[in-house]
């Protein structure tokens, strides 16, 4: 039986490729549960962008990761620095690589200015959180990609039963 592909955040897969040079790995039991169901595609789409490792962190300013697609919002770091076109290139590698493997499904990491799903930070680094999607997660929804965050793994899996 061929596993359904997923793409995952590095970052929950353990790589140090977060904007702190860390990683953010599931607990074992989850990554365990994922592999036997899926085949874990890796991405990073910030790292993908062009953006180093570590890197100063990001917030979306003026709305969304679609606002910014539309050009209506940009991804701006800490330290001023506009870095919405490497978001954007690093979201349609994402893209791409979920077509090219025939992913319908993608695990996330939450709040991420890239990958949330559900809320992003506020955009003044004040660690205030809002409504809304990352620049990535975005572009795959708008592609009928669906999206989980590492706090859905369960809702995750039981697509995955569901599935088979």
């Amino acid at each position: 039986m061929n596993k359904p592909p997923l793409l995952v955040s590095a970052c929950l897969l353990g790589q140090p490729v977060r904007y702190d040079g860390h990683g953010k790995a599931l607990p074992a039991p989850e990554l365990f549960e994922l592999s036997r169901r899926y085949q874990l595609l890796s991405i990073c789409p910030e790292c993908q962008g062009g953006l180093p490792t570590p890197r100063p962190a990001a917030e979306i300013s003026g709305g969304d990761g679609g606002d910014v697609l539309d050009g209506r919002a940009r991804v701006i770091t800490q330290t001023g620095q506009d870095v919405s076109c490497a978001f954007i290139d690093g979201a349609r590698q994402a893209l791409d690589s979920a077509i090219h493997h025939g992913c319908r499904q993608a695990l996330l990491k939450a709040k991420s200015p890239s990958c949330g799903n559900r809320q992003i930070y506020s955009g003044h680094f004040d660690q205030q959180l809002q409504q809304g999607s990352g620049v990535t997660t975005a572009l795959l929804q708008r592609h009928g990609i669906h999206v989980f965050n590492e706090n859905e793994v369960d809702r995750l899996l039981l697509t995955a039963k569901q599935q088979a």
